[in-house]
């Protein structure tokens, strides 16, 4: 009788969790699953959104290989991932050890740095495509007061690049600094106080005991810069175009014009699974190195 009640208990309880998650699993279905499947499809076949699919079969894998622009834009991608992650990693670190200190205004501060992470990434752009711009931008204004020549900024190939990468650390750092600050606060203070028993340099604890056990902070911080370096998209947008010359032509980006300016949504279909493979790829040669330095 009792094992009875309590298989109709658990049976009642079971149907009132499938209740309770059944949104966000028709959210999942909805706006995950049927656009994956959907895109999948699309692999195969090419279609302009107005008129009917046509299959294709593997022509646009074919014409995939022969595009050298795309493999421009994935190129262009790794070189903002180039100078964005270490930037990112130096600077979050570097600021989260100081406000791990005991300062006076250290929530200030730590609201400070994360507010440029709540505010929308296209007005950060337009604020950054004013500081940049070449002649009356401030950092240009700044070199003319001390005879230097003005930059580039946004019109060098060389430069432009460079400049979105440093724009896009100063908007994302926020974020970082606050898994920095968890990860610090986690470390034991008793490592730190027999180290400094010892007269352990402070170098020293932060080579031998601060970069050890915050490993795995170091390693979800790398993980989300290079996932969100990857999907860089509104700052060339807004800020370029693209240009000069293609140099900042993004790979998510040349997956958007294909898709809503040339209509070419079945060779965007391809070109999004391609570089999600190449995501995939990045992120577990990077989680294995990670893990065999980790491991000395």
């Amino acid at each position: 009788m009792k094992a009875g009640l309590h298989k109709n208990k658990k049976g009642k309880s079971d149907k009132i969790g499938y209740l309770l998650v059944s949104p966000y699993l028709l959210h999942l279905c909805l706006f995950v699953g049927f656009p994956i499947v959907f895109c999948f499809v699309l692999v195969f076949h090419k279609w302009d959104i107005v008129s009917e699919m046509e299959w294709v079969g593997l022509t646009n894998f074919s014409r995939l290989f022969q595009d050298k622009l795309f493999f421009k834009a994935i190129l262009n991608t790794l070189t903002f991932l180039l100078v964005h992650i270490p930037l990112q990693l130096i600077i979050a670190l570097f600021l989260a050890e100081l406000l791990n200190q005991k300062l006076k205004i250290r929530g200030f501060f730590r609201a400070s740095f994360f507010m440029p992470v709540v505010v929308s990434g296209v007005v950060i752009t337009i604020l950054w495509d004013q500081i940049y711009a070449q002649d009356t931008g401030m950092l240009n204004l700044i070199l003319a007061k001390f005879g230097m020549p003005k930059m580039r900024w946004l019109t060098s190939p060389e430069l432009a690049m460079p400049s979105i990468a440093i724009m896009a650390t100063w908007k994302n750092v926020g974020l970082y600094i606050v898994l920095f600050l968890v990860g610090l606060q986690a470390v034991p203070k008793y490592l730190y106080e027999a180290a400094d028993l010892e007269g352990a340099s402070h170098w020293y604890k932060f080579t031998r005991i601060t970069l050890p056990m915050i490993n795995p902070t170091v390693y979800m911080v790398v993980i989300l810069s290079t996932i969100g370096g990857f999907s860089l998209f509104i700052e060339p947008y807004v800020m370029t175009g693209g240009g000069p010359m293609n140099s900042t032509l993004s790979a998510v980006l040349y997956i958007y014009n294909q898709g809503f300016f040339f209509y070419h949504m079945g060779y965007a279909a391809t070109l999004a699974f391609f570089f999600a493979a190449i995501i995939f790829a990045v992120i577990m040669i990077q989680r294995k190195v990670i893990e065999k330095e980790s491991a000395y």
